[in-house]
């Protein structure tokens, strides 16, 4: 798990972030439960303190926060994120993400290394899973040439930010570029991590559902070289006919 300040990319000024953290500490403060933020910081790993707010109920503060508030633009959202990011507790994280999932297709290529930064502060699947398939999944498509950028992502060292290039094209369905998907797989096919692995079984597995001849051919022509756990997870909901 990674912790990295905000800081590494400048915070905008936004008045709308202004207003919307003030409203937002103040909720979810009032709200926060240590006997319950104590268990979902053990769940968690210890990935982060809690408030103790369940989804539910957090979701249901985070309305009343916005209630009245314009739509954001680029800058707006860049501060609210990397200014909730700057908070420990982890549900401002689970506040910015939400938040970018619902206004991502307002927001620019140059939205990226924000999202990168993001990928890599305060690292766990609970964050990073959702940034990647809703925000710099939703960049990616609408601007392809981003692609490269995946390219690179995927041989990062930071497993996280690999993580993110794996499970990009999740809601991707018939847009799916396969021969990025299937390359992308083999490129980290032999990383030791389980959250390597499991994410390009993952990647597979939701693709099954829109070809699942292809990931069939695929596991089966390059069994030799994916972990025994990508290939049950790819192969889940297909079957495996090869055998092995």
């Amino acid at each position: 798990m990674t912790v990295t300040g905000a800081d590494a990319i400048g915070v905008p000024d936004s008045v709308l972030a202004d207003i919307v953290l003030e409203r937002l500490t103040t909720a979810y403060g009032a709200a926060a439960d240590p006997g319950r933020a104590a268990a979902m910081r053990a769940y968690m790993k210890d990935v982060a303190p809690f408030l103790g707010l369940p989804t539910p109920a957090r979701r249901a503060l985070s309305r009343t926060v916005l209630a009245g508030t314009p739509r954001p633009d680029e800058a707006d959202c860049t501060a609210i994120a990397l200014r909730c990011w700057a908070l420990p507790q982890r549900e401002y994280h689970y506040f910015a993400v939400d938040y970018l999932r619902r206004y991502a297709p307002r927001l620019s290529s140059a939205f990226l290394p924000v999202a990168r930064r993001l990928v890599t502060m305060t690292s766990w699947w609970d964050t990073v899973d959702l940034l990647a398939a809703h925000v710099v999944g939703t960049l990616v498509a609408a601007d392809p040439r981003l692609g490269a950028d995946m390219d690179v992502w995927i041989a990062d060292e930071d497993l996280w930010v690999a993580r993110t290039a794996l499970l990009h094209q999740l809601r991707y369905k018939e847009r799916t570029d396969t021969d990025r998907l299937f390359a992308h797989c083999l490129r980290r096919s032999a990383h030791p991590d389980f959250f390597i692995r499991k994410a390009i079984g993952w990647a597979l597995r939701e693709y099954a559902k829109t070809d699942p001849a292809a990931v069939r051919a695929f596991v089966t022509r390059e069994r030799d070289h994916l972990a025994p756990l990508t290939v049950r997870e790819a192969l889940k909901n297909i079957g495996d006919t090869a055998g092995g």
